[in-house]
């Protein structure tokens, strides 16, 4: 399995960034944390509607504060903070669904070009599947790996078929 502290070399970033072109994602390369937020910032126009998705590394680095916090942008979670989820609960899943920016991380990018993304409730896949009109990750190097296998943990996943019409 992966040790999850070691950042990537210059090879593997590079042949990330190749191969992630190749999936239509432009790659950026910073050298830290705060040359990372200084580029997010630099790409969000003043005003432009913006969400903060859940993620530690957009906490940490400060880039949640700076959007929902700075006045410069339209923060989508100030909007959605404001709402009642039982009386306007439909029209927060649509305005959390398409930002005009969502700014966020994943859980892993393969040196082959592909993005790994979990979520605890589901609420940023729609925005970075399809959306957002801009999507802007911040992802440290220590989660790229060389394919979707690195990723497996053997035997911790199983799946039950059951021979029998369930769900739909």
């Amino acid at each position: 399995m992966k040790n999850w502290s070691e950042l990537a070399g210059d090879e593997s970033i590079a042949k990330t960034i190749e191969n992630l072109k190749t999936s239509g994602i432009n790659a950026i390369v910073v050298e830290n944390g705060i040359k990372a937020k200084e580029k997010v910032l630099e790409m969000l126009p003043k005003n432009a509607e913006v969400m903060s998705m859940s993620s530690v590394t957009i906490e940490t680095l400060g880039i949640a504060k700076e959007i929902d916090e700075s006045g410069n942008y339209d923060s989508v979670k100030n909007k959605l903070f404001k709402m009642d989820r039982k009386t306007q609960g439909l029209e927060m899943q649509g305005i959390g669904a398409a930002p005009e920016y969502a700014v966020g991380s994943v859980h892993a990018v393969t040196e082959d070009g592909k993005v790994i993304i979990a979520s605890n409730t589901g609420s940023q896949l729609p925005a970075y599947a399809y959306g957002a009109s801009h999507v802007i990750w911040v992802v440290g190097t220590q989660k790229i790996v060389k394919n979707v296998d690195e990723e497996r943990v053997e035997g911790r996943l199983t799946l039950i078929l059951v021979k029998e019409k369930l769900g739909f």
